[in-house]
């Protein structure tokens, strides 16, 4: 199946966006705080046409789902959620835009936590400002569908997803200040590569716990009297929330942290210290891991030639990072994936091996 097959006529317009993998600053973006994605390999690509009547038409090839968009007054669910969020935003930017044929494919796994909903909303919204000539750069591409994101797929989400998508590339790690929307980009420390392995258990941000951590750190803040998590740098200052709120605020704070001392200039052995800290983190005090992800995790710190790994993306399922000697990651990753495999799990590597 292709555009033309299946709207019975040539595509006009065609854009992609990069899915992304994050080494550090999980959970930081909604609180104003600082992350470190990069872009991976993997893309999603939208293609445009007119439609031929007062309807909007979505079809996802790799899901294999059509979409009628009959009531534009109604947010359709799934994959096409995403779509229509995108030019819902442009309309309240008093854009026309017109009814269209929309065919979305993308080698990004979804579920995996490597943002392919990032993706596809940036890749939307390239498509549409090709089309349609707007005068949006890449940072407002950003904004734009992180909106679409939060109004009309339900997720709270930050920004740094959108921003990856919309501004990062494969050859470098992007520094991003999420409030201010500083950004640098640095280089991978010297003799490593990155590998990204599913875990195998997929999750939804709406109907995880994704909304309700944010809800938390913005009650913690709240009750710290800041603006945002972003705004506490020393991590006693969060001891004297009730348990749960100290427990969610710690962990902003010492991943704010970690991301900051990076940005001075690390060893690959204190990066690979770093992503195994933030690990612990996110699993003991955010509490968005899940066992399956904690095994694959384990024994790929366990595993020679490793600097550290954690869990990447919102948690509750997906992905795993690993920052790991140049050269080595193929062999790495067949040696954990036997390992993992001998739990009765089953994983599979997501992206080819990312070297710089």
């Amino acid at each position: 199946m292709n555009f033309q097959q299946k709207f019975h006529k040539p595509t006009e317009i065609e854009a992609s966006a990069p899915g992304r993998v994050n080494l550090l600053g999980e959970h930081t973006d909604y609180n104003d705080g600082f992350v470190l994605p990069t872009a991976i390999p993997l893309r999603t690509t939208v293609q445009l046409g007119l439609s031929n009547n007062e309807q909007h038409h979505f079809y996802s090839e790799n899901l294999d789902e059509y979409a009628n968009i009959l009531d534009i007054h109604h947010t359709p669910s799934g994959f096409a959620s995403y779509i229509f969020g995108c030019i819902e935003v442009l309309k309240k930017q008093e854009y026309t835009i017109p009814f269209l044929n929309v065919y979305v494919k993308s080698s990004i796994p979804i579920g995996s936590g490597l943002s392919s909903s990032a993706a596809l909303e940036v890749a939307t919204l390239r498509a549409l400002r090709q089309l349609l000539n707007l005068p949006i750069d890449d940072v407002a591409i950003a904004q734009l569908a992180q909106q679409a994101e939060i109004h009309y797929a339900g997720v709270q989400c930050g920004i740094m997803d959108q921003m990856a998508a919309s501004l990062a590339d494969t050859d470098h790690i992007l520094f991003l200040d999420t409030r201010t929307l500083e950004r640098r980009l640095l280089p991978l420390p010297s003799g490593t590569e990155i590998v990204v392995i599913d875990s195998g258990v997929a999750r939804t941000l709406a109907s995880s716990g994704y909304n309700k951590r944010r809800a938390e750190c913005e009650e913690a803040a709240q009750l710290l009297r800041v603006k945002a998590l972003r705004d506490i740098t020393e991590v006693e200052a969060v001891e004297a929330l009730p348990e749960l709120l100290r427990k969610r605020a710690r962990h902003v704070v010492t991943e704010n942290s970690r991301v900051l001392e990076v940005l001075q200039g690390v060893s690959s052995q204190r990066f690979g210290e770093l992503m195994n800290a933030s690990h612990t983190s996110l699993r003991d005090d955010y509490e968005v891991s899940v066992p399956v992800l904690d095994r694959l995790v384990a024994i790929l710190q366990k595993t020679p030639g490793v600097f550290g790994a954690r869990l990447t993306g919102a948690g509750f399922g997906g992905a795993c990072v690993a920052l790991v000697t140049a050269g080595e990651g193929k062999a790495i990753v067949t040696k954990v994936l036997e390992q993992y495999e001998l739990t009765g799990d089953r994983g599979q590597i997501l992206v080819p091996i990312i070297t710089r």
